[in-house]
């Protein structure tokens, strides 16, 4: 089972749309896995970031993910990196689909509400960033072999 990445970012969690977000991935039949709620300190924030390292935008990234507690959330399914990021649409929340988390609650891209991971590798990666000593959970819903092949 695959596994993903998910935070609720700080504009989300000040707008109150946490539990929207993590339910319309619930919804899609993504299985959660950890939870979270925390306040990201600067050094998390660069590692997390830290691709991006040297990029003008790069400070700006880290001031605004620090700015508020956020959500980091763990789900799993078959596919679960692009079920998610299918769910949570493009960046750009003005190009994203509408039905998608961005495309309908969301206005510009420095304010885009979620983050999800891009590949499987960047999830393991992420994971260990914001579950670092943290459970995630091997559990099965009585649902999965409804949702699941």
């Amino acid at each position: 089972m695959e596994r993903t990445l998910i935070l609720v970012k700080p504009d989300a969690m000040q707008r109150g749309l946490a539990f929207e977000v993590l339910s319309r991935l619930e919804r899609r039949g993504l299985r959660l896995a950890g939870l979270r709620l925390l306040q990201v300190d600067e050094a998390m924030a660069e590692r997390h970031y830290g691709e991006h390292e040297g990029k003008p935008f790069f400070a700006g990234l880290v001031a605004y993910i620090i700015s508020s507690p956020i959500i980091a959330a763990v789900f799993e399914g078959t596919n679960a990196v692009a079920a998610a990021r299918q769910t949570i649409g493009g960046t750009k929340p003005t190009e994203a689909a509408p039905g998608t988390i961005r495309g309908d609650l969301g206005m510009e891209i420095g304010r885009n509400l979620v983050h999800g991971s891009d590949s499987p590798q960047s999830a393991e990666r992420e994971i260990g960033i914001f579950f670092e000593g943290q459970p995630v959970l091997d559990w099965q819903r009585e649902t999965d072999r409804w949702v699941f092949e």
